[in-house]
């Protein structure tokens, strides 16, 4: 298929997506591969897109779903903020499932990105981020034992390390160091967010210090790119 081919094949699946109403099932992929003259592999790759955009959801063995418009959290990444209080401060309800505490020994990597000694005890706190009961973000935090209470966690906030590290006041923040890239989702990462193992998500690393530079909270997160719009606001240097 040459790239106009394609093309139209995107225009006309985007014209009957956004043609149904919200939590339409499209036809199974065998069907509407025959219907748009094209093969399945084809279908499947034209239609990753749309998933990333926040168009359609697929759930394995069930169907395919119009997901229809969504909100999206535009947000500038100059000022470090939790997803949270992003969402209050647009009116955007959100809600964490998922969560899951767990103690762990410091492996080479962690070891190196919280500068402490492999074995050293560290806890580590992942949870799924929801939309209108859709997932859209996936948080690991991993930090020193330390530094987190996991009875007091769960009882304040039970979502973002960020907030209740900045509430319990005992630690001086000063700033993140963040890596940003693009990256196909993991089979874990996948099922998480309930779309296909491979699907592109938009991948912040971040490095959280205090203002001895000490890294406090090394963090994963895994973005849907059609719900979330990150930018900076640059100067001319």
């Amino acid at each position: 298929m040459t790239r106009l081919s394609f093309q139209k094949l995107q225009e006309d699946l985007k014209g009957l997506i956004t043609s149904l109403p919200a939590e339409s099932r499209l036809l199974s992929e065998p069907r509407l591969a025959k219907k748009m003259g094209v093969s399945r592999a084809t279908l499947r790759e034209a239609m990753r897109s749309f998933e990333t955009q926040g168009l359609i959801r697929r759930q394995q063995g069930v169907g395919t779903f119009v997901i229809g418009e969504v909100p999206i959290m535009d947000t500038g990444l100059e000022v470090l903020e939790s997803i949270e209080k992003i969402a209050r401060r647009i009116g955007l309800n959100v809600s964490t499932r998922s969560l899951e505490i767990e103690q762990l020994e410091a492996d080479e990597e962690c070891a190196c990105a919280l500068d402490l000694k492999i074995g050293s005890p560290l806890t580590r706190i992942s949870r799924v981020i929801l939309t209108d009961e859709r997932p859209v973000a996936y948080l690991v935090d991993t930090l020193p034992s330390s530094l987190l209470i996991r009875s007091e966690f769960e009882k304040e906030l039970s979502s973002s390390v960020l907030d209740y590290l900045l509430q319990k006041g005992s630690i001086n923040l000063a700033h993140s160091r963040t890596e940003i890239k693009a990256e196909v989702a993991s089979s874990e990462v996948a099922h998480k967010l309930q779309i296909q193992r491979g699907d592109v998500l938009l991948n912040l690393t971040a490095d959280l210090s205090d203002f001895s530079g000490k890294v406090i909270d090394h963090s994963y997160s895994y973005f849907l790119p059609g719900f979330f719009r990150f930018h900076v606001n640059r100067r001319v240097g």
